[in-house]
């Protein structure tokens, strides 16, 4: 690029692969995922020697791993797409990292299998497949009589050849986008710089209808995956509520990816303090949106207090559970909402990768409160066990796992797409005061 116009610019470096720490990324989240691995399978033995209970608390904690990696990947791809139709500087930082959390999708695959082949630990519906058997349990005491209409009304959906089915149409249609988009970025990556416009629109054309289509299958594994563990559960707003949580996980985490690439090059020359604040104010927004959601429902519901609805939330504030939503309204929202009003935070790498990683945390805390009191030993019932600190150890192991393939993924193209329009004004000394 031609930058003799102003003597300032900055250019970019030869090389614009992914520094070399990113291996010592790879390494070190591989040793630390062996490690809780380990811990968990011992967890596993004690909390099955406690209450017989250790490996059901393995499997509910495998989902709150894998519905927290999979947010990553398809909401990588989500906002892969958004950025696509939208525009702007930040999809020049952004773009490859995006593209390398699509591209964890098989990580993702592997992680659900092991859920979808032990689904009758975890969901109701999976272990009373006819009318007789939920009028048999209903008999002998274990399913309530709301429980057994409740599985007996939505079998046509919730049943086993239903949640194969839809969960693998699901993947199949994000691994299309995802592989048609990365190889739809090379392609654009070797063509000539006057060619953009024709590439732009080409992006535009398939990332609007696949925002659609990937808000209509996202919605439908939420509620296959997590919502469907309490029967009795129905909200309008589920989908939503997980894919504003996808975009306030994405970009926390793409933050982090950004300024910790920006120890090097070539992410040193293109971060600036600007673009930095453009992604705060971004990161903002999406928690913003994730508390006005949320608590609207719960003000909603609460407020109409019918027998139908308010008990998922009693589940999760009586027995000791208001210790777990109030801290998660402090995590999940009152900290990243006041830490993110600074100006001077979001102009800071060090601040501003701090805010992101305790968002990044308490999103998988956000999940534990939406998983675990979905069942019958845990509902309004919060209390110590060998089992709980499964929460920490599998997750850990599971998200240390999928980061190791995250970063060849990372390392597999450069981290800078040479004949991006925004290129040139990204290299430009800063002037705004955003």
């Amino acid at each position: 690029m031609d930058s003799n116009h102003n003597p300032y610019t900055k250019q970019l470096p030869a090389e614009l692969g992914a520094p070399a720490f990113v291996d010592a990324w790879k390494s070190r989240a591989l040793v630390i995922g062996a490690i809780f691995a380990v811990i968990a399978v011992i967890l596993g033995f004690l909390g099955q020697a406690e209450d017989g209970l250790g490996w059901d608390h393995f499997l509910r904690a495998w989902t709150l791993g894998t519905m927290l990696t999979w947010g990553l990947a398809v909401g990588g791809l989500a906002l892969l797409m958004v950025q696509y139709c939208s525009g702007g500087k930040w999809g020049l930082l952004l773009r490859r990292p995006l593209e390398a959390l699509s591209r964890t999708l098989p990580v993702i695959f592997v992680y659900w299998l092991v859920i979808a082949l032990f689904m009758k630990r975890l969901y109701l519906w999976a272990q009373f497949t006819t009318a007789g058997d939920t009028a048999a349990a209903l008999k002998n005491g274990v399913l309530t009589e709301i429980q057994a209409h409740c599985i007996d009304f939505k079998r046509p959906m919730l049943n086993a050849d239903m949640f194969w089915g839809v969960s693998l149409l699901c993947f199949a249609i994000w691994v299309y986008y995802a592989v048609r988009l990365n190889a739809l970025a090379l392609q654009r990556e070797a063509d000539a710089p006057e060619n953009t416009p024709y590439w732009i629109k080409k992006f535009e054309n398939i990332s609007g209808p696949g925002i659609i289509i990937y808000s209509i299958t996202m919605t439908a594994c939420a509620i296959y995956w997590v919502m469907s563990m309490d029967v009795t559960w129905f909200s309008s707003v589920y989908g939503l509520l997980f894919l504003v949580g996808q975009g306030y996980l994405v970009l926390a985490f793409c933050i982090i990816v950004a300024i910790s690439l920006s120890k090097a090059e070539p992410f040193k020359t293109i971060l600036r303090q600007t673009e930095q604040h453009d992604l705060g104010k971004l990161t903002f927004a999406f928690v913003m949106l994730n508390i006005y959601l949320n608590f609207g429902q719960f003000l909603i519901i609460w407020s109409g207090n019918l027998p139908g609805e308010i008990n998922w939330y009693l589940d999760r504030i009586r027995g000791s559970w208001g210790i777990v939503i109030t801290l998660d309204f402090i995590f999940h929202w009152v900290i990243p909402f006041s830490m993110l009003l600074s100006r001077d935070l979001k102009r800071n790498k060090k601040r501003l990768l701090r805010v992101c990683q305790w968002m990044v945390f308490a999103r998988a805390f956000d999940m534990f409160w939406l998983i675990e009191p979905n069942f019958k030993d845990a509902a309004r019932n919060l209390h110590f066990s060998w089992g709980i600190l499964e929460y920490i150890a599998v997750p850990a192991a599971m998200f240390s796992f999928w980061l190791a393939y995250y970063c060849t993924r990372l390392k597999a193209r450069p981290l800078v797409q040479v004949n991006d329009p925004h290129l040139e004004e990204i290299l430009e000394p800063e002037h705004a005061n955003a």
